[in-house]
């Protein structure tokens, strides 16, 4: 009887307590069934009226998306224009990308009616968010540095960390660094920041420093007027700078060795594994050091 009564209720007077209550009661499968199906019909211009909300706010998010891609191609090109450095331009475009899609998703938020909840979750997490990626902010800053200070450029070769290798893009969090056996690293920036950085592009010349060991009783004399000879008649080789062939160290069994020269920045590596291997041909045949 309490059921029956129940379902004979004017819409206006149906509620999730009502349902709930005749969902748990001892009423039999169709009456339960006919009352849910009395209660969604109570609701129904509520629903179309969030389902017309769903579909509006949907069309919003994919015509976002279009406009997100138009603006992001938008700040690129103002940017190319503008001749702007190519570590700026990966800086402010990761940047850009998500804050555009930040602001999509809260304008969508907005139109499904839960704009200000999301901020005031936000903004209640905020200091927890922030102790999560202390990590990632210290990155971030370390990002903004390097582009204010710019101790080096995309494109310059640098040497930080243990890591040496050109530059190929500076980023939020992470710079990447490509080495001369082509490996691809990725550093933080953070780490790079409180770190010692050597950039060898921004000098025209490089002194080359090459060590080898020789025996006590190799003839440190000749060793070392063969090896000037093979660097007077290097080319890449700078002959008005100071070039030399020194005795670096003595060890119990060996003695260290050490060639310097000056070179072109961009011809180190050339000429370092050239002169390494005339090193190594030299000893070889003229003095039998394996």
């Amino acid at each position: 009887m309490f059921f029956c009564s129940m379902i004979h209720f004017s819409s206006d007077q149906m509620s999730v307590e009502e349902l709930t209550e005749a969902m748990q009661s001892s009423a039999s499968g169709e009456e339960k069934t006919s009352f849910l199906i009395e209660y969604l019909l109570s609701q129904r211009e509520g629903i179309l009226d969030f389902a017309k909300t769903l579909i509006f706010a949907l069309f919003v998010y994919f015509i976002g998306k279009k406009i997100v891609k138009f603006c992001l191609k938008l700040t690129s090109k103002w940017m190319v224009k503008r001749d702007v450095e190519a570590g700026v331009q990966n800086f402010v475009m990761s940047f850009a990308k998500v804050g555009y899609h930040l602001v999509l998703i809260f304008v969508v938020a907005w139109i499904l009616g839960v704009g200000a909840t999301i901020i005031a979750l936000v903004g209640s997490a905020g200091l927890a968010v922030g102790l999560a990626l202390q990590g990632s902010l210290s990155n971030l800053a370390g990002g903004v540095l390097i582009l204010a200070l710019k101790p080096f450029r995309v494109g310059e070769y640098i040497s930080v960390t243990g890591v040496e290798g050109t530059v190929e893009s500076i980023d939020i969090f992470y710079t990447r660094v490509a080495t001369t056996d082509n490996k691809t690293i990725v550093i933080p920036n953070g780490t790079i920041t409180s770190a010692t950085i050597t950039n060898v592009t921004n000098a025209e010349k490089r002194m080359l420093v090459l060590d080898f060991m020789v025996p006590y009783e190799a003839d440190i004399p000749e060793l070392k007027e063969i090896l000037k000879d093979i660097m007077r008649r290097d080319e890449m080789i700078f002959q008005d700078e100071p070039m030399d062939v020194v005795i670096n160290k003595l060890s119990p069994l060996k003695v260290q060795m050490q060639l310097k020269a000056w070179v072109k920045t961009e011809d180190y590596w050339d000429v370092r594994y050239r002169l390494l291997e005339h090193i190594k041909i030299v000893l070889e045949e003229k003095f039998n050091i394996p």
